[in-house]
């Protein structure tokens, strides 16, 4: 491969090499020291995989122009990976990428129903199982509309649905985005820079090129002679990680809960409802991230303000507009609101197949093999409860802060972002008080410093 790439022009090849890591496998070392901000690597755009390219190719290309509609960018990419490895002559570049490449990933897809179950009530399991569902589905349209009429360019027993999961997985788990200056967005696989893996602790440092279509890769710190070098795919909660990269970071500090709004276009006074949604930037079906930064987003009271209106407040707010929804419109309707929240956080909460409690103890007592499926499960289930009982607790002081009459302002200001309960910073890592899991700390310094306080409260919950 690296051959291949530096006929093609690829640049820095010679001052990095592949290698075997502890826990994360492969990836890339240094050969020499780099500064941060240094170039380290350029891939140029003729060796990309991208959907212009895939559309370019003598052989691929008329078949995929047949296919109408045209294929999604995913199922493009995928085409072209599978199209490439069934090659036994010419494509001898291409086909070293795609040998270099894992041969099984450890997407949430690829797990068994025990593995997956550790996570039972999380988000993840949710979409793992509508993803299984989808990917049949999606398999058997694209041997309808391409594999199955092109077989001299898709061999039957190299196109099967195995095969079809493990192109999806190579492309989830190592294309990279980016946003255009024309507002469109480019999605694109880099031979060998695709061997870079996470780090959540250096600056995003991969580059795409507009005029050039080159792609490079800048050091996100100060590297020494066998230091593994590393990108930032950014802010990514464990649950996305597993389902797309095939990873979880312990105490992901970017961890959240998906929370799925809806509205039965059949419901009372819908159509006026959804005006309003529209106008405060929602829909009938919204799905917002809850975080341990910010449990509890305004945009969750927003709607559910909007949900549950009378027919008499109603009148009232579409007067108010894009405002209304941003402030309490009524006490009924607040309370209302909360306790429905809250009621439904709990029943989300009550549905964990394992709680968190029990997580913690399984975790501490080695019951998941380290780094396995099952121990990769039990952080996401971890992550989301401790997110939910964070936007449980943010419910609950807005819904006292409404019934003794000081008002929900407030309450938010103090209560939706998650604080350390001793210094009120924003921790970037955090810790539970282990007994009430009901307020958070930077560190065991502040948790010990703000016992006192917390004693009672904690020992009543």
């Amino acid at each position: 491969m690296e051959r291949w790439l530096k006929v093609a022009g690829a640049v820095g090849l010679d001052d990095l090499e592949l290698a075997n890591f502890p826990i994360v496998g492969r990836g890339v070392r240094t050969l020499r020291h780099f500064k941060e901000g240094e170039k380290i690597l350029t891939i140029p755009r003729g060796v990309l995989w991208t959907v212009e390219h895939a559309y370019a190719d003598s052989l691929l290309g008329p078949a995929l122009r047949s296919v109408q509609p045209a294929l999604s960018v995913d199922d493009t990419l995928v085409t072209y990976i599978l199209f490439v490895r069934s090659r036994e002559l010419e494509y001898d570049g291409p086909r070293s990428h795609v040998a270099a490449l894992p041969t099984s990933y450890s997407s949430s897809i690829f797990f068994t129903e025990d593995e997956l179950k550790v996570c039972a009530g999380s988000s993840l399991y949710v979409v793992t199982k509508h993803l299984e569902r989808q990917i049949e589905d999606d398999y058997k349209g694209l041997v309808m509309r391409l594999l199955g009429q092109y077989r001299d360019l898709f061999p039957l027993d190299k196109s099967t649905i195995e095969d079809y999961k493990w192109a999806l997985c190579t492309v989830w788990s190592r294309a990279m985005d980016f946003e255009l200056a024309d507002g469109n967005s480019i999605r694109l696989l880099a031979p060998f820079t695709d061997m870079l893996n996470h780090s959540s602790e250096i600056k995003q440092c991969h580059v795409y090129d507009v005029l050039s279509g080159n792609l490079s890769v800048l050091a996100g710190k100060d590297y020494e002679v066998g230091d593994q070098v590393f990108i930032n795919y950014g802010p990514i909660p464990n649950n996305r990680l597993l389902r797309l990269y095939g990873f979880v970071i312990p105490g992901n500090p970017n961890d959240s809960y998906d929370l799925v709004l809806s509205t039965h276009p059949d419901a009372p006074l819908f159509e006026q409802k959804h005006k309003l949604w529209v106008l405060a930037g929602l829909d009938s079906i919204c799905t917002i991230s809850l975080t341990l930064v910010d449990p509890l987003p305004k945009s969750v009271l927003r709607y559910l303000r909007i949900q549950r209106l009378g027919v008499l407040d109603l009148a009232t707010v579409a007067l108010k507009q894009i405002d209304a929804a941003d402030e309490k419109i009524s006490d009924s309707n607040e309370v209302e609101v909360l306790r429905f929240l809250i009621e439904s956080i709990c029943h989300r909460l009550e549905n964990f197949g394992t709680q968190l409690e029990r997580l913690e103890e399984q975790l501490a007592d080695g019951v998941y093999s380290s780094g396995g499926n099952a121990w990769a499960a039990a952080h996401v289930s971890l992550g989301e409860q401790q997110v939910l009982r964070l936007a449980k607790n943010s419910a609950e002081d807005l819904l006292a802060a409404v019934r003794s009459g000081s008002g929900s302002k407030r309450a938010l200001s103090s209560s939706a972002r998650a604080q350390c309960a001793n210094c009120e910073e924003v921790p970037v890592h955090f810790m539970l008080c282990a007994r009430c899991k009901a307020v958070m700390y930077c560190g065991r310094t502040c948790q010990v410093a703000h016992y006192k306080e917390h004693k009672a409260t904690c020992r009543a919950t």
